[in-house]
């Protein structure tokens, strides 16, 4: 791992900063393949239960790295993939490898967040700011449209008017109207950030099952766009008499009869359960 991306593990939870100060952390291709990489690795890691990304200095990051003009968009640089003969935006590559992950990821964002520098943070988990945060979509200020598959994500978390409204104006806000809008859950002061994010990143692993947020993270995700609440139903079933028979379970009930606090033994990765995720070995039939 480069510069570009700063790594620290502190108990279970990982902190991965984009570190580019002097450029307001302005993403490069380089970057985003470190940053895709770490991620990657990170989702491999067991002793990782959650991953909080951030910004280097007084930015979280300003967007695409535009100091190679009209080549700062040549994805098929970086990517070297096509989509039906069209090169692939590397930010959106990006996005669906989050939507696919399997532990909390949180943004901590600690300053100006435009373009991709928003977008990016869309298929994490919870995203909270600090004051001096800014967000924008400005893309129809450069001529683009939106990337990083925000036009899925931003309507599900804001709603459809408020995004619109966004993306067409293309204008820059900050961290209340966000805070008003959902798309941060919390706006706390810029010295409080990290540590808020990290007390979140704890209630949320601490007395919960590695696997379980695994399952119930993608599950929840993959019923974003379902057509109906049957689909949900039987992969809610089929997870519920699987898990019930592994021993984060059996731990999981010992300890609320025991009244204590659950020791669970298996890890996301080494003990993934058979034929996870289940969505892929079938299609549902809301009619069956």
């Amino acid at each position: 791992m480069s510069a570009l991306i700063r790594a620290e593990l502190v108990d279970r939870v990982l902190t991965l900063t984009l570190n580019r100060p002097n450029e307001l952390n302005r993403c490069s291709f380089a970057m985003l393949d470190e940053f895709g990489q770490a991620l990657a690795d990170a989702n491999r890691d067991d002793e990782v239960r959650a991953v909080i990304v951030t910004g280097a200095g007084r930015a979280f990051c300003a967007g695409t790295d535009l100091s190679g003009g009209e080549g700062s968009y040549d994805g098929s640089a970086s990517v070297g993939e096509v989509v039906k003969g069209v090169p692939r935006d590397a930010g959106g590559r990006l996005s669906l490898q989050m939507f696919d992950y399997d532990k909390p990821l949180i943004a901590a964002i600690n300053g100006p967040a435009v373009g991709y520098g928003v977008t990016m943070t869309l298929p994490m988990d919870i995203r909270i700011a600090s004051t001096t945060a800014r967000f924008g979509f400005v893309f129809t200020r450069r001529g683009l449209v939106p990337e990083a598959c925000s036009t899925w994500f931003l309507p599900r978390i804001v709603g459809i008017s408020r995004a619109l409204e966004w993306f067409e104006s293309g204008r820059v806000f900050n961290a209340d109207e966000a805070l008003a809008a959902n798309l941060v859950s919390e706006v706390v002061e810029p010295s409080d950030l990290l540590a808020r994010a990290h007390a979140i990143a704890h209630t949320l692993i601490d007395q919960s099952s590695s696997v379980s947020i695994m399952a119930a993270r993608r599950m929840t995700l993959q019923m974003l766009g379902a057509a109906h609440p049957m689909r949900a139903h039987e992969l809610e079933s089929r997870a519920i008499a699987q898990l019930r028979e592994l021993p984060d379970f059996k731990e999981g009930l010992a300890s609320f009869l025991d009244k204590r606090n659950a020791v669970f033994p298996m890890k996301a990765n080494a003990d993934r359960p058979a034929g996870f995720p289940w969505w892929r070995e079938q299609e549902f039939d809301p009619d069956a």
